[in-house]
């Protein structure tokens, strides 16, 4: 081969080694935040320090969470719009901020076309529970009862999340029960207890507690599946109101224009890494579900979760504070 073709054959190599070299470039090399839109303690940040732990397990980088919590994750999700898209911010949080806070505010500080879709984290149901008092045994016993005496049942609310589902289990039921709203989920479950109102929509991880103490009554689970941590508890949807499904979700974001490749592999390290036996065994502990997805399977659920809690949402007339 003569000098020519030589320099031809070196070029073409050192191009290929450039481009997969550029595919693959090295991520990370630095901590990477990872912003969780509410306090510690609570489901997120939970499930925010586990997903952060196992990150940096895996890729062998440091990654940080970064509490957020104020304005009911409103401004964690504006914090992660807004910072560079470069891979080394990510969020980790509840969707409901992208499928039902921009049905409930005239104005938000981010749009859900900001973000970087990464992963569907997990997946969970509420628990629907009564007080003991209430003579009711199954959901459709509760729905008898709530026909008998129109206006006169009270549930519980927390926030918008477990208010849409009892909004959602009274629109399917066509029944009037009337709504007490608390500041917190801790008096809301006080109040329910001590027989001030007599049902809720419930975080599983809340709610099971008090379930298995006696101090409540749980009936269903609101997701289509019954849940591996209450096996003998039937869905909502099995006991009378078939397609009925109300869940708690999480998901990973980034900002917009973050680089596909870095995308990819942390949606794949997290479908990896939700399905690792003491992970899925410590989520399962708490009512969640492993998800595992594709960015493009987050970006369809995100839709389709939209449609249905944008047509509750215009339906009952509310509005966030």
């Amino acid at each position: 081969m003569g000098s020519a073709g030589c320099r031809v054959v070196v070029v073409l190599l050192m191009s290929a080694a450039a481009a997969a070299y550029a595919g693959e470039a090295p991520y990370p090399t630095r901590p990477v935040r990872v912003v969780v839109p509410f306090a510690p303690g609570g489901p997120s940040d939970i499930l925010g320090r586990l997903m952060a732990q196992k990150l940096s397990d895996s890729l062998g980088q440091t990654f940080v969470v970064d509490n957020r919590g104020s304005a009911g994750g409103v401004v964690g999700f504006e914090i992660a719009a807004r910072a560079v898209p470069d891979g080394y911010t990510i969020l980790v949080g509840g969707g409901s901020a992208l499928s039902q806070n921009p049905h409930l505010y005239a104005k938000l500080p981010y749009d859900p076309r900001d973000f970087a879709m990464i992963s569907q984290i997990t997946q969970g149901p509420n628990l629907l529970v009564v007080h003991p008092a209430v003579p009711a045994k199954s959901v459709q016993d509760l729905i008898a009862l709530a026909k008998a005496k129109p206006g006169q049942i009270n549930f519980a609310s927390a926030g918008t999340g477990n208010r849409l589902a009892s909004e959602m289990f009274k629109s399917a039921a066509g029944i009037d029960i009337v709504n007490v709203p608390y500041k917190g989920t801790g008096q809301a479950i006080n109040e329910l207890v001590g027989g001030q109102v007599q049902m809720m929509m419930m975080n599983m991880i809340a709610a099971m507690p008090q379930v298995k103490s006696g101090k409540l009554r749980g009936l269903a689970v609101t997701t289509l599946k019954r849940s591996p941590a209450l096996p003998d508890t039937p869905t909502v949807a099995e006991s009378g109101l078939p397609g009925f499904e109300v869940t708690s979700w999480h998901l990973a974001i980034a900002p917009l224009k973050t680089p596909k490749p870095i995308v990819s592999r942390l949606s794949g390290e997290l479908a990896k890494i939700v399905h690792l036996p003491d992970v899925k065994e410590r989520l399962q502990s708490q009512g969640l579900e492993p998800v595992g997805s594709s960015p493009e399977e987050l970006g369809r659920y995100i839709q389709q979760e939209s449609v249905k809690y944008g047509k509750l949402i215009k339906q009952i007339g509310l509005k966030g504070e």
